[in-house]
């Protein structure tokens, strides 16, 4: 995989959070543990935007009554 070098600026406070994060071992670098960030940040990006074509489709086309039934009496079991 190809990489590209990015120069960041983040306040003391985070430096110190990620230097922690690496002295305890948690991420072998500062830059793991930046990749691992940017990784959790799209993850949770990904997950909002199929939430929400989720809910655009079940506005688009509601369950039956049918359907509803059967998904209440799933979680029953």
């Amino acid at each position: 995989m190809a990489t590209e070098q990015i120069a960041v600026r983040i306040p003391e406070e985070q430096l110190a959070a990620l230097d922690d994060l690496v002295k305890r071992g948690v991420y072998e670098s500062r830059a793991a543990a930046v990749r691992a960030g940017i990784d959790a940040i799209a993850e949770i990006d990904r997950r909002s935007q199929l939430d929400d074509a989720i809910v655009t489709g079940y506005r688009q086309l509601p369950p039956t009554d049918a359907e509803r039934a059967g998904a209440i009496a799933s979680l029953r079991h």
